[in-house]
């Protein structure tokens, strides 16, 4: 008997897709087996089982935290008294030529940073009176001062940043993670991202989302306020067992499409169907922070029942702890242009700094206490860097701000098989290039992917007849941080 629904999909079908699904000998069937003796990351049993990667790993886990807009690096991190000394000249033509700014036309002020630095730490790392919580765990990180990117604005470069691509549709760095990894607790998600302040990162949700790979290897968004995850209660009326009952039905069904067409994504809702009903009892317990010490709220600055930075960088900690693989932490609000008092470079990052450097040191010291600071990768930063000079729609008023800057900023780095007390990379004299050891975001990808034990370059998903990962063509490990 014919089917008609699936010769319709048959007649859709182009030649190479008909040629990758047709029965147990095609071309598809050989290529897949040949892909599983190589040791494939996906399977249709569980695709979040755990798995090994490609060498022995330094990290285990990433917790990523993202400062969506860019940190003023020249005013954290980059000191340079010549820029200083330079303060309010006009900026050297040789800077600007052939140069496009986000908001700055003409001929620009040079700004030198307003605020008091010092060396800390058996390292000598440079950084500044805004960060007195990140100075006290300076011999457990490292700066990497030389980063550039190629976008401008925020949107495209916090997609190259998170997906190797300036665009929407490809899969996310914790995707990549999850997919080559799975996770270590069945009960929860092995990707986890989290948003501070109300407000989603300006390049949306794909900074989290998987793109063409399977979507349950997408980031699942949590609340520190409220219900963890919406929508994962049981409606009125229905009971436990009911819905375990309902979901078994489904499961059949589900399975009955899986045997017969054989599509990914169906895998896919069959595991999420699945891991939402576990997520029921699991999540509800791993998100409450009430249940943590005096001290420990003290420490980080949580307080429970509240949606904040604080809260939730213990929160990753409490997740990370329980196997998830990858927590990303999205915190909005570092666009420093200098169009409000909050964007101010003096009191307007001193405030905002007080609310996250804080918990991120107290989050480095919590995992090394509890030994899980060697295997946990900590990455802080955010999409690109600052200008060194003043923003041009405000350069006439009494708020300091800088503009857009792609070409140098600093990400911070802790644990996960990464050096302590290190910095690489330089800067020139003005903080207008990078002179040594720089690092590209596709860099810096590759070195992630790494500490988590996969060659970025074989790491890789089939789609539309080509082999995609993470860096496209592009990154190379920064041997020199890691340990």
């Amino acid at each position: 008997m014919i089917n008609p629904i699936r010769e319709a999909q048959l007649q859709l079908q182009t030649r190479r897709h008909f040629l990758s699904s047709v029965g147990q000998f095609s071309l598809g069937a050989i290529a897949l087996h040949a892909l599983k003796a190589e040791g494939s990351q996906t399977t249709n049993d569980n695709p979040l089982a755990p798995r090994k990667p490609h060498f022995k790993a330094k990290a285990k886990r990433v917790i990523y935290l993202h400062m969506s807009g860019g940190p003023p690096n020249l005013d954290i991190f980059d000191y340079k008294p010549e820029l200083v000394k330079r303060n309010t000249e006009n900026c050297p033509d040789s800077f600007l030529k052939g140069r496009t700014f986000a908001f700055t036309s003409g001929v620009p002020k040079l700004m030198g940073s307003p605020r008091t630095f010092n060396q800390y730490g058996k390292g000598g790392l440079w950084m500044s009176d805004a960060v007195p919580n990140f100075q006290k765990v300076a011999d457990e990180v490292t700066l990497l001062k030389a980063m550039h990117t190629d976008q401008f604005n925020h949107a495209p470069a916090e997609l190259l940043l998170f997906t190797g691509h300036a665009r929407q549709g490809r899969p996310s760095l914790g995707s990549w993670a999850t997919y080559g990894l799975g996770t270590e607790n069945q009960d929860l998600p092995g990707f986890v991202t989290m948003i501070s302040n109300g407000v989603q990162p300006s390049g949306g949700q794909g900074c989290w989302g998987s793109g063409f790979i399977p979507s349950v290897f997408q980031g699942v968004q949590c609340r520190s306020k409220g219900d963890p995850v919406l929508f994962a209660n049981d409606p009125p009326g229905m009971t436990r067992d009911l819905r375990r009952a309902t979901l078994d039905a489904l499961k059949d069904l589900n399975q009955r499409q899986q045997d017969e067409l054989g599509h990914a994504e169906t895998v896919t809702r069959i595991a999420q169907y699945e891991l939402a009903f576990r997520m029921q009892t699991s999540v509800p317990e791993v998100m409450d922070i009430s249940k943590e010490s005096p001290a420990s709220l003290e420490a980080y600055g949580a307080k429970p029942g509240e949606s904040s930075f604080a809260n939730n960088c213990l929160l990753a900690r409490r997740l990370v702890e329980k196997g998830v693989r990858f927590v990303h932490l999205f915190d909005w609000g570092w666009d420093f242009h200098g169009t409000n008092p909050r964007e101010d470079i003096r009191d307007g990052l001193t405030a905002k700094m007080a609310a996250t450097d804080k918990p991120v040191a107290a989050l480095i010291n919590d995992l090394k206490q509890r030994g899980l600071l060697d295997d946990t990768l900590i990455v802080w930063g955010g999409e690109f860097g600052r200008t060194p000079f003043r923003e041009g729609r405000t350069a006439g008023g009494q708020v300091l701000g800088r503009d857009h800057f792609p070409d140098c900023f600093t990400i911070m780095m802790a644990g996960g098989g990464v050096k302590g007390g290190f910095q690489f990379g330089e800067t020139d004299e003005m903080g207008f290039a990078g002179v040594k050891d720089k690092v590209h975001v596709h860099d810096l990808q590759a070195t992630i992917m790494h500490l988590l034990g996969f060659d970025h370059e074989r790491l890789t998903y089939r789609f539309q007849g080509r082999d995609y990962r993470l860096t496209d063509v592009h990154g190379h490990v920064v041997k020199e941080i890691l340990a």
